[in-house]
């Protein structure tokens, strides 16, 4: 059995409505060069973008050939748009004022469950510091608070991890709305 590109087996046809995922993410302070270049890999692979880089966020530097970011995306970094500030309440202001809902990636008291959560299409994502968890003042700046169900004993994923799982639901979500399933 051969592997092929997912764009030329049979089931692909699904999605021949949707040519992009209208998704951007913010990283605020996420440390992992590795947790970084997981982003760009993923949000390639879901068609999404742009990727927003704030804070202590790593981000790739063309003398940089071999850096955790380089090695974790695959080159990833140079088919996702992205770019780099230091402050995100700009940046988030700004996908605001273009129609972004701005979803903060948390648990909280106000949290909705992922998969009750009506995305309104575009969306920014917002995910903070690995241990810390987004800052107060970004999180005051998102429309809601969406968490991903935890049955476990630790209550958390790796920060890529659950880009991973948000990207992909909502990629199920925005197929079904192109398709009219909604």
């Amino acid at each position: 059995m051969s592997r092929l590109p997912f764009r030329a087996s049979q089931i692909a046809s699904s999605y021949e409505s949707v040519t992009s995922l209208p998704v951007a993410i913010l990283l605020d302070n996420v440390r992992s060069l590795y947790n970084v270049g997981s982003f760009f890999r993923t949000m390639d692979a879901a068609g999404a973008g742009p990727l927003l880089l704030t804070g202590i966020t790593a981000y790739p530097r063309p003398a940089e050939t071999k850096s955790g970011i380089r090695k974790t995306s695959l080159g990833a970094e140079e088919t996702v748009r992205w770019e780099y500030a230091q402050d995100p309440l700009p940046l988030l202001d700004r996908l605001r004022a273009e129609g972004h809902q701005i979803a903060a990636i948390e648990t909280s008291d106000h949290s909705v469950d992922l998969f009750d959560w009506t995305p309104s299409f575009p969306v920014c994502l917002v995910f903070g510091h690995e241990v810390d968890g987004i800052r107060p003042e970004v999180m005051e700046r998102c429309d809601i608070h969406v968490r991903i169900p935890m049955l476990g004993r630790k209550h958390s994923l790796n920060v890529a991890t659950a880009g991973g799982v948000m990207l992909f639901e909502l990629l199920r979500k925005y197929r079904a709305l192109a398709n009219g399933r909604v």
